[in-house]
């Protein structure tokens, strides 16, 4: 039933975007301070992120969490490779946790503003949006002993390729992966022109669906360069689903945070505690070591500080993270889920 009732919203995730701003009625008219946040919640600490509710009746304390992570490369490899995980917050939180592979960013954050889920770890450019919209509250990242693991944006072309500087890609064919990704498009839009590449003038970006996408297409030559996470670069090779020695990184950018784990911002304070005191105390297994570049932890991080260079490039990119540029990046997802569906099966 949860299952069903989870897809059955990321099909309706297209009239969803017409509905869920129609509840002004449901804002907090007495809040002090919302900044970006959608009208239903509101900021009064300036944390950036959504207060918990100060009425006890719209508090949440479910006897099922939901879990999400972020719309990966392979659903499959992460379902599996985060069961351990799931069953320590099962023992250590006392109540029933699911695992729920969601398809889409978009998905992702509508379903944790429905009230339908209630731990995420959603990636870099969508954790500014589900705060914004969906009242996710940013917790923790993967990291290690050092703190927080880091990625950094990649410019990738073959290695039997000419090109030497980004300035030789006018004209060619670029990838990037999605809209509201940031190191797949908004920090291209802002650190490749000073280097003599400008997105929408020197080339049309062409949005690939994923970084792995992108990376795969520069491998077979269908895009001459892709701006691509080096982390999933790394997973990529790691799996051995590409090799190294047939690619050559031609830009290399500052670190970026990773993934952030979020829970609901009207979860019970006492479950809520209890949720990131589970995170905290949990030990990355082997597999999930290899798999996440050496994480081991997750850490604690604050939104209002770790996410500032990403809203800096979202700003500077013309693409905050608000409600006009989340519900443009709503409509294109869906654009691209229909158009999916539209294609011939192969054979």
């Amino acid at each position: 039933m949860l299952r069903h009732a989870l897809r059955a919203g990321t099909v309706a995730g297209a009239l969803l975007g017409m509905l869920l701003y129609g509840g002004a009625a449901m804002a907090q008219d007495n809040c002090p301070n919302r900044g970006q946040l959608d009208d239903q919640y509101c900021d009064a600490n300036g944390d950036l992120v959504a207060d918990t509710p100060t009425d006890p009746a719209k508090l949440k304390d479910p006897s099922t969490l939901v879990f999400a992570y972020t719309p990966v490369e392979d659903p499959a490899i992460y379902a599996n490779l985060l069961k351990p995980f799931i069953n320590h917050l099962n023992t250590c939180i006392g109540r029933k946790v699911v695992y729920f592979a969601v398809q889409s960013n978009t998905a992702q954050i509508e379903a944790m503003r429905s009230g339908r889920l209630h731990i995420a770890g959603f990636s870099t450019g969508p954790t500014a949006f589900a705060v914004n919209m969906a009242g996710a509250v940013p917790f923790a990242a993967g990291g290690s002993a050092a703190g927080p693991r880091g990625y950094k944006l990649i410019a990738l072309v073959k290695a039997s390729s000419d090109y030497k500087t980004l300035a030789d890609l006018k004209g060619k064919k670029v990838a990037h992966t999605s809209p509201s990704s940031n190191s797949g498009n908004l920090a291209p839009r802002v650190l490749f022109p000073p280097l003599g590449l400008t997105p929408d003038t020197d080339y049309k970006p062409l949005m690939s669906g994923g970084h792995d996408k992108s990376i795969l297409g520069v491998s077979h030559g269908d895009y001459d360069m892709a701006a691509v996470a080096d982390d999933v670069f790394e997973r990529m090779i790691a799996r051995g689903t590409v090799k190294r020695e047939d690619f050559r990184v031609l830009y290399t950018s500052e670190v970026f945070p990773t993934n952030g784990y979020v829970h609901a911002h009207d979860l019970k304070p006492e479950l809520a505690a209890k949720v990131r005191e589970c995170f905290f105390n949990y030990k990355f297994t082997p597999e999930e070591q290899k798999e996440f570049n050496g994480e081991d932890r997750y850490v604690p991080i604050t939104y209002k500080e770790k996410w500032a260079v990403v809203r800096e490039v979202a700003e500077k990119s013309g693409t905050p993270f608000n409600k006009r540029s989340y519900e443009a990046e709503s409509k294109r997802e869906a654009d691209a889920i229909e158009r999916k569906k539209a294609q011939p099966p192969k054979k």
